[in-house]
Parts: structure tokens; sequence; C-alpha cells
């Protein structure tokens, strides 16, 4: 399965730039590859990066390779989807959630 080309992959090399300092509202799913349930959620985030195109900057975050940000937002378990706007979190949802559910959630913020 491909990633959806909305989908940015995020690091601890361009978190700053493309999150922080976004102008934009971001979302960030934390995730691993050896993770169930970011697999599960993977399709989720990729539709809501092509329903919320041009609205919200949607991104992935591998935290085995990017420790630094893992770090500093506490993320202590995977899934975990931060919800960013002008550079800090207005929300956060750990686990796997529903399509509707995030929407909500994006909706609430934009």
């Amino acid at each position: 399965m491909m990633a959806a080309e909305n989908v940015q992959t995020f690091t601890d090399g361009n978190f700053d730039d493309d999150v922080l300092k976004s102008g934009a509202m971001v979302l960030v799913d934390f995730w691993a590859p050896w993770c169930g349930p970011c697999k599960r959620l993977g399709p989720t985030v990729d539709a809501l990066a092509t329903e919320y195109a041009g609205k919200v900057t949607v991104g992935k975050l591998n935290v085995d390779e990017n420790p630094n940000v893992s770090f500093k937002f506490q993320i202590r378990g995977i899934p975990t989807i931060l919800i960013f706007k002008g550079g800090q979190v207005v929300e956060s949802v750990v686990g796997v959630a529903q399509p509707e559910d995030l929407k909500k959630v994006i909706d609430r913020h934009i």
C-alpha cells in the first residue's frame, strides 16, 4: 500500500520548520513500523490528508527513527496523533481512533 501523496514525513530534522513554525494546522501521526494499531490507523490518516488537503498539513513521524521529537512531546504509546496550531499542541488522540472522531477533532480547530 502506498502512502498518500498528501502525507508528509516528519523527522527530528524538519519538525521545527515543518510543524512548529507552520502557519497551517498540522496533524502528526506518531507511529512505528512494528506497531499493529499504527498500521490500522494509517489508511485513516491517509484519507484525512486527502480530505483536508489545503486546510490541514498531515504527516507521520516514525518514533524509532526520530527519538528527539518523540521525547519532547512525551509520546509514551503509539499510535498517538497530535494536532498543532501555531506551534502548540491543541489536541492529542492516543490509540486507534475512528475516522469520524478524528474529523470532529480536526473540525474543532480549523
